[in-house]
Formats: C-alpha cells, structure tokens, sequence
C-alpha cells in the first residue's frame, strides 16, 4: 500500500497526534462545555462535527501541496522550512503562554443533531490557528519527491482524526471530572505543555538539520 508512510514516520506522526489530542485547546473546551451544558449525546456530535472540519483541511492540504509541488518543489521546500519554524514557534508559546482550560456550565435547550455537528464544523473550519497548523503540519511528513504524497497526506489526515477520537470520547464521558480536576492542577496543564514543547523542538530540529544537507 503505497499511500501508507514508513513506520518510524507513522509512529513519529502518532506520537505528535496523541500529544495534540490530550493538550487542552478549543476543541476540547467546546467538548467539554457543551457535554456539562447538554450532555454527552449532543457533546459527541460536537466532536463529529470538528473532525469533518480536520478532514476538510486535510483534502484542502492534501491536493493544495500536491500542486505546489508540481508548480515548484523549492515553494514546497520554504513550507516545510516556515512550518518548522511555526512548530518552534508553537513550542515556546507553550513553555510562555501555556494550556488554558476555561469552561463554564450554561444551561440551554438542547440542539438538534445537525446543530452541533454544525457548530463543531464551523468552530474548526473558521478557527484561522487550526487552518495554519494543518498547513505547516502535515507536509513535515512528506518529501516532495514522493510520488504519492497526495494518498499519504490524506492518510495522515483521517489516521490523525483515529487517534484523536478515543481521546475526545474519554474526555466527553469524563467531562465533569476532568474539567474540574485540570483546573484543580495546574501543574498536569504545564507538564503538557512541557511534553508539547519538548516533542514539537526536536521535530523543528530535525527538520532543519535535514534540509541544511
């Protein structure tokens, strides 16, 4: 199966997925939120929602990189160098800024199915941060000279979606608990932060290292 990247790649990519899953962002504050204001029901359905919104960017990333590979393979060069940088970038946010968590139980109607795919669809697709680290984050997993970069981008792109789920259906089904005892312990928020920090340099370093050859 050509469009399956090679193991250490993956196992790498799965490493990053898991800790981008577990690391409080909106997503996980919309989960959380909306599974204490209405339940675990219309919490899933928020999730669904958000994952249509990363398969979305996926397909956007997938073919907009294929073509500019074939338009010029040193614009795809100076992504993967920018998209090195923004992981760095990212990396020392966290260490400064760290996790938030900030989640308030408001009681509402509860919404129709469709309403809360919605609202997670258009939450992550609007969302302009989830739109750059989709487009500096996948092409660190490819090469340009790889003629099935379009399959593995979109492999990687539903497989992050895989990893992420069991995640954030841990969390709905825990929402009350975990958000109070996240809150409660601060010092578990900058542990992930630290993890993040730590993970996402050394993918930074490497990529630099191995374009400056």
């Amino acid at each position: 199966m050509d469009f399956l990247p090679s193991l250490p790649t993956l196992l790498a990519f799965t490493a990053a997925s898991l800790l981008l899953a577990v690391t409080p962002g909106p997503d996980m504050t919309l989960s959380i939120s909306r599974a204490l204001a209405q339940g675990r029901g219309p919490a899933l359905f928020v999730v669904v929602g958000t994952s249509t919104g990363i398969l979305i960017h996926t397909l956007l990333v997938a073919f907009g990189i294929s073509a500019l590979i074939t338009a010029s393979p040193t614009a795809f060069f100076i992504l993967k160098t920018g998209g090195a940088g923004y992981l760095l970038w990212l990396a020392i946010q966290a260490l400064r800024s760290g996790s938030n968590l900030s989640v308030e139980k408001v009681e509402g109607v509860k919404g129709s199915v469709l309403a809360n795919v919605s609202t997670g669809l258009w939450v992550n697709l609007l969302n302009p941060k989830v739109i750059i680290f989709f487009m500096t984050f996948l092409p660190q997993f490819v090469t340009a000279s790889d003629p099935d970069v379009t399959q593995k981008l979109i492999f990687l792109g539903v497989f992050f979606i895989l990893v992420g789920s069991p995640v954030n259906v841990i969390v709905i089904l825990l929402a009350d608990k975990l958000a109070g005892w996240l809150q409660a312990n601060p010092k578990v928020l900058r542990g992930i932060d630290y993890t993040f920090a730590g993970v996402f340099s050394v993918f930074a370093f490497k990529i630099f290292m191995t374009q400056a050859r």
